[in-house]
């Protein structure tokens, strides 16, 4: 067997020539840089339109939640758009290529996840009309647990946004050479203005022909992907003979990373925390005029979201058909897995005028969809629950826009600056699950305690998050140092280099980053490195980690809310609840059928009981006059 060395040196000395006998120059033409500021430009402008003309979002009503009058089709591709991100689009496709399919897997969860958030959340949600989600645990519960998972809320914003931006950045500068500090103030500079500017109304346009743009860049690529392998057959059958579709693992060990049991726990928590529970789904929800609306808009975003992400995860099988005998990261044609499908794009597409500007831009309307929409509700929340909590009501509607305006600049500007931090960390697909989990986690619970245990007191679901928040921290920054320091092994699916000579002899546009390729030993060392990624985990076995911080990460948020869920119900058992009784309408219908008559009698005569909830409720009283009058 070929050892590393010698597999460096034969790299060096037979492949390298080829390669620079065969190099294309892969860079963007004047066609694909016409088509990526043409999708920025047009965002810029939908937010001009918005923010300048008719009634200049001139109302926190309608800045926020376009005066409650938006229509299904846009709602729905908009929710799509701003949960299809960077990471679908190109950590999914990568991740499938070095971990195989599994991931499919999700289609029966999100199946799961569309039925809760139907009937077990939207319908309290919808019935209170709350601009922000976090109000409801303030009438369910007090203002301390609203302020709690406000605070999570953002901070799970804050740990994600970057990484959503971070990732067509990284596309982007490996396709024209600009160096990733440069592109990322740039092009976060348009989303910005055009979301401080236009409010939820742009928000929701521009997603629209965001949506589009990626849509198309991703069904032209699958196309091309199709027709460059050979047929569908031909990658199937690549997939097969790879191990790339060996998914049916129903295997109860958790320590493994792929198995019906993970996927399906993991899809079912984090789906779930952000369609059910999260401030950019539930404000869009709320915006249109009737529950009906409501649910056919989640109808079609778990339907939209599963035809993305099939198409992403084909896209990971189809790169792999491409790369079966001559693996790119092995030869170091590419530095990070999430440089792949770019590098994959630019190898088979960079002869179509314009293609490879259209994915690149389809990548990043993606993620800008994603941006704006957390932008805008983040400014939301933080009015709402940080804001007006020092300033108390503010009967100027102008002055209050103009805060929200302030908002979203000040988070997006932080956002921005985060990335630079994100481009030092690990693989983004685990890392986006493992970090999810910290804050969406306690906040899932937290929000399932209220909904679904009209038992549960305020001091009990407030300790039992902050539980759920340490635990979920606990695991996530341990088993995170454990990985760093190699004490969790990498398990991958096996690739091979041998046809490197054929694939560089027969593609012109093969084309590995030629500072990679400097001396013999850089080569032996990566190729070193390589194999021992798949290596036998035999070495680890005599000092393995705690169990809990080798499981699978799409675990994580599963046990956090478990645990914030259980500890919510102890404390509650070991304080006492001296709460009063929970009004109905705070409760999810699937759970009317347990109220005694004379609980909901009681809950009926009165709404609150405490002096925190009874001050908020009538200035809700009196804003919602003020509005209809």
């Amino acid at each position: 067997m070929t050892s590393p060395d010698q597999m460096g040196a034969e790299i060096a000395t037979k492949v390298l020539p080829n390669v620079f006998e065969n190099v294309a120059q892969l860079s963007f033409s004047w066609y694909d840089y016409t088509l990526f500021f043409a999708m920025l430009g047009v965002s810029a402008l939908i937010g001009v339109y918005f923010g300048c003309f008719g009634t200049k979002q001139s109302s926190a009503d309608e800045y926020l939640m376009g005066n409650k009058n938006m229509k299904v089709f846009p709602i729905s591709v908009s929710l799509i758009a701003s949960h299809v991100s960077g990471v679908t689009l190109l950590a999914l496709p990568a991740d499938v290529y070095i971990y195989g399919a599994s991931f499919w897997l999700f289609l029966p969860a999100l199946v799961i996840v569309g039925m809760c958030t139907m009937y077990v959340y939207l319908p309290v949600f919808y019935k209170l009309q709350i601009t922000s989600t976090y109000e409801y645990l303030e009438r369910r519960f007090d203002s301390t647990n609203r302020m709690f998972a406000s605070f999570l809320f953002s901070i799970g914003l804050f740990l994600y946004l970057p990484v959503v931006i971070y990732l067509p950045a990284l596309a982007l500068s490996a396709t024209t050479g600009i160096n990733l500090h440069y592109i990322t103030p740039l092009v976060c500079g348009v989303c910005i203005f055009y979301t401080t500017l236009g409010g939820l109304k742009a928000v929701v346009w521009t997603d629209t022909i965001q949506f589009t743009v990626t849509t198309g860049a991703v069904f032209t690529v699958v196309v091309i992907g199709i027709r460059t392998a050979g047929g569908f057959g031909s990658i199937w059958s690549t997939a097969l003979e790879g191990h790339r579709l060996d998914i049916l693992d129903f295997d109860l060990d958790p320590t493994k990373r792929d198995t019906f049991w993970s996927i399906t726990a993991g899809v079912l928590s984090w789906w779930l925390s952000m369609a059910g529970i999260h401030q950019s789904c539930v404000q869009k929800f709320l915006s249109l005029p009737t529950f009906r609306e409501a649910k056919l808009s989640l109808l079609y975003f778990m339907l939209g979201v599963a035809v993305v992400c099939s198409f992403s995860i084909f896209t990971g099988l189809i790169m792999f058909a491409r790369y079966a005998n001559c693996d790119p990261l092995s030869i170091g044609a590419v530095k990070k897995h999430d440089q792949l499908l770019p590098f994959y794009i630019m190898d088979v597409a960079s002869h179509i005028p314009g293609l490879s500007g259209l994915f690149i831009a389809g990548i990043f309307c993606a993620a800008l969809s994603t941006l704006s929409a957390s932008l805008n509700c983040l400014a939301g929340t933080m009015f709402e629950d940080f804001i007006l909590k020092v300033t108390g009501p503010i009967k100027n509607e102008r002055t209050t826009t103009y805060i929200l305006k302030f908002l979203v600049l000040i988070t997006g500007i932080v956002c921005t600056l985060l990335v630079f931090v994100v481009e030092h960390l690990g693989g983004i697909l685990p890392l986006v699950v493992s970090l999810a989990s910290v804050t969406s986690a306690p906040l899932l619970g937290l929000f399932t305690l209220g909904v679904l245990f009209p038992k549960v007191s305020s001091r009990g679901a407030f300790y039992g998050s902050i539980v759920g928040l340490l635990f979920s921290s606990w695991i996530v920054v341990m088993a995170q140092y454990y990985k760093a320091n190699g004490m969790i092994p990498d398990v991958r699916k096996p690739v091979s280099t041998e046809g490197c000579y054929d694939v560089i002899n027969s593609t012109e546009n093969f084309l590995p980053t030629l500072e990679n390729f400097t001396t013999v030993n850089f080569l032996a060392d990566q190729s070193e490195e390589f194999f021992d990624d798949y290596s036998s985990s035999e070495e680890y076995k005599d000092d393995e980690p705690f169990i809990l911080f080798r499981i699978s990460h799409y675990y994580y948020g599963l046990l956090g809310t478990s645990v914030t869920i259980i500890c919510g119900l102890l404390f509650t058992y070991m304080l006492g609840n001296d709460d009063p009784p929970v009004h109905r309408d705070l409760l999810s219908p699937v759970i009317y059928f347990l109220l005694s008559d004379k609980e909901v009698e009681n809950c009926q005569t009165k709404e609150y009981y405490k002096l925190d909830k009874a001050s908020h409720y009538i200035l809700m009283k009196e804003e919602l006059h003020k509005i209809k009058t």
